[in-house]
């Protein structure tokens, strides 16, 4: 069963959007919504909503199993544009569209057909190298004064001597 929700006059471009609702199609809810967290698009927080609003609404109404959720697909269409102006030099006048889309994500809880993109998990390796831990190189030890140059001294600092009692009269 396909279950829908929809957020009307959403402020962000119909094609940002659909970059951002390209990487979720066919996947389940809950890794939807990972990918939405972890992306740097702004239209994918608006996209986040919506699906979740589906998948609320497939519990609530129909009483479906959140778990078994997957995005069916988020279509995006292109709503009003807000028109404003800026002034230009020599009297004339620049365009500015702020342009809003309606989104509408569908989930449904049939199996995901073989020709759907599944998203893979990431093999981690089985070990991590922890980084070479080098001691601290000591005066003491004659070998780690051969391999390091050795320290030059600071100078020291240079002041005018103090005055005496004697002079300061």
């Amino acid at each position: 069963m396909e279950v829908v929700a929809t957020a009307k006059w959403v402020r962000t471009t119909a094609r940002k959007a659909r970059l951002v609702s390209a990487m979720v199609t066919g996947l389940p809810v809950a890794e939807a919504l990972v990918v939405l967290r972890y992306s740097p698009r702004s239209a994918a927080v608006d996209i986040a909503k919506v699906i979740k609003s589906a998948a609320a609404n497939a519990e609530h109404n129909y009483n479906l199993d959140v778990s078994s959720l997957r995005v069916a697909r988020v279509e995006v269409d292109g709503a009003m544009i807000i028109k404003r102006w800026r002034a230009k030099p020599r009297g004339m006048a620049g365009s500015i569209f702020k342009r809003t889309s309606h989104l509408r994500a569908f989930v449904t809880d049939d199996e995901a057909p073989a020709h759907l993109r599944q998203r893979k998990a990431v093999k981690m390796p089985r070990t991590v190298v922890p980084a070479p831990v080098v001691p601290p190189a000591t005066a003491a030890t004659p070998a780690a004064s051969a391999d390091a140059p050795a320290a030059r001294p600071r100078p020291a600092r240079r002041r005018a001597p103090k005055p005496t009692t004697e002079e300061a009269e």
